[in-house]
């Protein structure tokens, strides 16, 4: 398997486990890989990238990189998730965010250290 095609499986994985995560949690706004936009699959295969390239990186600071990431490609904070407008209530440090948005991190970051 090339190492390109390996990356795009572990951000679908992550991906697919963050939305099982989401609807354990009664949130039902996440869609499957296949019907996710470009922006959003793009965002998990560079947080895997990152990942991996910083096997050390703390949760706070791989959310510092998602977030730095989004404000790079317009994103800011807003009170709802809201993709035309670019807004997400995650734009704040990591300890401000609630336990579930906590555990998405550490749940993407665990997948990609046990596949990589």
């Amino acid at each position: 398997m090339n190492t390109e095609h390996y990356i795009l499986e572990i951000a679908r994985i992550c991906h697919e486990a963050n939305k099982a995560f989401c609807e354990s949690i009664g949130d039902f706004s996440q869609v499957s890989w296949d019907t996710a936009p470009d922006w959003q699959k793009n965002a998990s295969i560079h947080n895997v990238n990152y990942i991996i390239a910083h096997p050390e990186v703390s949760y706070e600071a791989l959310h510092d990189y998602r977030m730095q990431e989004k404000i790079n490609t317009g994103w800011s904070y807003g009170a709802i998730k809201d993709e035309v407008a670019k807004t997400h209530p995650s734009m704040i440090p990591f300890e401000q965010l609630s336990k579930e948005e906590q555990q998405k991190d550490k749940l993407f970051f665990a997948i990609v250290q046990a596949l990589k």
